[in-house]
């Protein structure tokens, strides 16, 4: 069994798929296992080459060498079409694949009889709990938000008393209880600002009162979460009400946070720009949703821009790259529980046709034919 980690084809992506930690973790597995890893992989997140042979792994000089016999690639993003030609066949592919945008990569994967795994797909159950990427990552995206957003701001985050007067505290209002904005609540407590949130699922407001900050109510009908432990899809009405509640509350607010994703979906658009036009001229307003086609109107993937009236919008892109080092720690150790629970060691292979929820979740591809129930007839 060779796994290989290759590089990262966008030059910006500071994270990587494994870490030395974890290919130590890896090497000790038992039966016959390689680790490889594409020189680089980890400058971004500050471990070097050398780190990673001192674990145990074989540092190879191009992503070619490195595919040549491998078994299992493992990366953060999908490949590319093309890329996947350059893959053995009968590999395992490991790695985020987006499979509701990307239905020409699934026929990919199954016409170079690829087998592809979509982490995004691993169920949110006990279980699965330690392969979940997406809820890793946004949990240090949450704190990134706050740190940079304090950044931008133009005053302090705490309450201050001082000879020339008292400095009152920002005022952070989170939209969207997830595990995003649960770390941006705390973030934003620890800093000392006076926090507010809202959440559609009346669940979250024992969450938000446990961190010390302040649930915001608005009547919005009947309202859910879906199995995956995501909130519920609205109608148009119910976003209207939703919007209007929470007007007074942005015009109040120095940092605005707006965290509401849709798996497979465009992001609900929740603050409009007559809501922007109602904030104060330095406010901050962060939009986490902003590559899916974001929450605030206006926002502009990758970019940090000002509205007419001085409200600075952050789209910017992948914020638990601001913290590469962390964030990678985290995603190579949800690989390396995801490999665990399903290596054999009598073949020194994972186990990909067992009966298992997890598998039935995410395994998208296998031996040549698109399997999972949802994508079936996607090409």
């Amino acid at each position: 069994m060779v796994l290989f980690f290759p590089n990262e084809a966008n030059p910006e992506e500071q994270r990587c798929a494994a870490t030395p930690d974890s290919v130590k973790r890896l090497r000790l597995l038992e039966g016959s296992l390689e680790v490889r890893v594409e020189s680089g992989l980890g400058l971004g997140a500050g471990f070097s080459d050398a780190d990673f042979e001192s674990a145990g792994a074989k540092v190879v000089d191009s992503r070619a060498s490195g595919l040549q016999g491998a078994s299992h690639i493992l990366r953060i993003h999908a490949p590319s079409v093309e890329a996947l030609k350059e893959y053995p066949k009968g590999a395992v592919s490991v790695s985020l694949l987006d499979p509701y945008n990307n239905a020409a990569l699934l026929g990919a994967f199954a016409d170079q009889e690829v087998d592809a795994i979509s982490l995004e797909m691993i169920p949110r159950t006990t279980l699965a709990q330690k392969m979940d990427v997406l809820s890793s990552q946004a949990n240090l995206a949450g704190y990134a938000s706050v740190v940079l957003a304090s950044q931008i701001l133009g005053k302090v985050v705490p309450m201050m008393m001082t000879p020339a007067g008292t400095i009152s505290p920002a005022r952070v209002f989170v939209i969207g209880v997830g595990v995003a904005g649960l770390q941006a609540i705390a973030t934003a407590k620890r800093l000392g600002a006076r926090v507010e949130a809202f959440d559609t699922r009346a669940v979250a407001e024992e969450q938000v009162k446990s961190l010390g900050a302040k649930f915001v109510k608005i009547d919005l009908g009947e309202t859910g979460q879906t199995e995956g432990g995501y909130a519920k899809e609205l109608t148009p009405e119910q976003i209207e009400l939703q919007q209007k509640g929470m007007a007074k509350i942005c015009a109040a607010s120095d940092i605005v946070i707006t965290t509401a994703k849709l798996f497979g979906r465009p992001a609900p658009r929740i603050v409009t720009a007559e809501m922007l036009s109602g904030m104060r001229a330095g406010a901050v307003v962060v939009d986490l949703a902003a590559e899916t086609g974001g929450n605030v109107e206006g926002t502009m993937p990758g970019e940090v821009t000002t509205t007419d009236g001085g409200v600075k919008v952050v789209g910017t892109r992948c914020l638990e790259g601001m913290v590469a080092r962390d964030a990678s720690e985290m995603f190579a150790a949800n690989l390396f529980a995801l490999v665990e629970h399903f290596y054999e060691a009598d073949s020194a292979s994972l186990a990909l046709d067992r009966e298992d929820e997890i598998l039935e979740g995410c395994l998208m591809v296998r031996q040549g034919k698109i399997i999972h129930e949802q994508f079936k007839s996607s090409v």
